[in-house]
């Protein structure tokens, strides 16, 4: 299996050139690497020696350092550059004028999780229109979107529920890269700034991570394996409830559950179509931080059998759905704060759409949970399609 080439990658090999004589910014974090594990600091120093002036950092820092959601992590200096790494996980998430005003250029190279609710797209949002407000030019360098980029899932995204975890009204599994995400934004919020995105080579839609020849780095603390990420768009809605979502496990998101939960009672009342294309591993396990910290939680493993015909959100959902009518006594919404959101219920904010929440609490069926989300779904996918980059 050949390597598909990031836009990295590519940046390296014969577009770097175009960048002489500019004063760059780089938003990166520790996945950001090239095909030699080479960072995008690296071979922008290397090539363009004296031109990078500036570090950003999305959530979990520059160096993917911080843990959880709503840990913030402060500026710093990068000591072999003598430059500014400044968070956008902070004080502010968004570039202040005096940071931009430093550089001609920003340089964007981020992996995504083809997830909403994951954090670097809106971090990405906010770059942009910083830059479109001070007329700077933003290239993103592109990769891979490692659930693809054929399938979708889920509910749009309401405006009403605009948030940090959810910038646009994508469904929860969106099959965009970061530089189509990108060019959608600058489209939908009519954003000025000049973008430029330098695509992959060799990377087409039907591709799982798997099938990419690319070496999986952390994009984040708990997104430790490609087999986390698959899983996440449905396992993210934990983060909205009493339910561990595996923080504090060697395999978070795959593993999920709770003190107060009957793995027994939950297989038994499954509604069938949760469980396509994947086996629920009845799973004890005490976690060592954040919820049920050092108390042993029953509950599952998931484990992906066919990643065509498994649904992730629609599994998570059925799962819910059904520990909610069994341990109805037990379960709790998670209270806000949720990343920057004070007021909304996080769940609600995780899943897009009151009327989510209502279903699973009145305990309507899974086909027609998913039925009422299909035709936006098709819509989305017509509407996406003069912003792909990919076949």
């Amino acid at each position: 299996m050949s390597k598909i080439l990031t836009g990295l990658d590519c940046l390296r090999e014969y577009r770097w050139e175009e960048l002489k004589g500019y004063r760059l910014g780089l938003l990166s974090n520790q996945a950001s690497l090239d095909s030699n594990f080479n960072t995008p600091k690296e071979i922008i120093s290397r090539l363009l020696p004296g031109q990078l002036k500036v570090i950003f950092g999305p959530q979990h820092g520059y160096a993917g350092q911080d843990q959880d959601n709503m840990i913030e992590t402060d500026h710093s200096l990068d000591k072999s550059l003598n430059i500014p790494v400044f968070s956008l996980y902070s004080e502010t998430r968004e570039p202040l004028p005096y940071m931009l005003e430093m550089i001609d250029i920003l340089i964007i190279d981020l992996q995504d999780v083809g997830t909403r609710v994951y954090t670097f797209a809106s971090t990405m949002l906010n770059c942009l229109r910083a830059s479109s407000r001070l007329g700077k030019k933003v290239v993103i360098l592109d990769r891979p979107n490692p659930l693809g980029g054929s399938s979708l899932e889920g509910n749009l995204l309401c405006p009403e529920l605009y948030s940090f975890v959810g910038p646009y009204s994508f469904p929860m599994r969106h099959g965009l890269t970061m530089g189509e995400i990108a060019r959608i934004f600058c489209h939908v919020f009519d954003l000025s700034c000049d973008l430029e995105t330098i695509p992959m080579q060799g990377w087409t839609r039907n591709m799982f991570w798997n099938e990419t020849g690319l070496k999986w780095v952390m994009p984040s603390t708990n997104m430790p394996l490609p087999e986390t990420a698959f899983v996440y768009p449905g396992q993210v809605i934990w983060e909205g409830t009493n339910v561990s979502e595996g923080r504090g496990t060697c395999r978070p998101f795959e593993i999920f559950g709770a003190p107060f939960i009957c793995p027994e009672l939950i297989i038994r009342e499954l509604e069938p179509e949760a469980t396509a294309g994947c086996y629920l591993q009845e799973y004890s396990f005490r976690p060592v931080f954040n919820k049920w910290k050092d108390k042993i939680c029953h509950g599952f493993m998931i484990h992906v059998l066919d990643p065509y015909s498994f649904q992730p959100y629609l599994t998570s959902i059925g799962l819910l759905k059904t520990i909610i009518k069994i341990h109805e006594k037990d379960f709790e919404w998670k209270s806000p704060p949720y990343e920057y959101e004070y007021k909304k219920k996080p769940i609600d904010l995780i899943m897009g759409d009151l009327s989510v929440r209502n279903e699973v609490e009145s305990g309507t069926a899974l086909s027609a949970i998913k039925e009422r989300w299909m035709e936006n779904l098709e819509s989305f996918d017509r509407c996406r399609i003069p912003f792909l980059i990919y076949q």
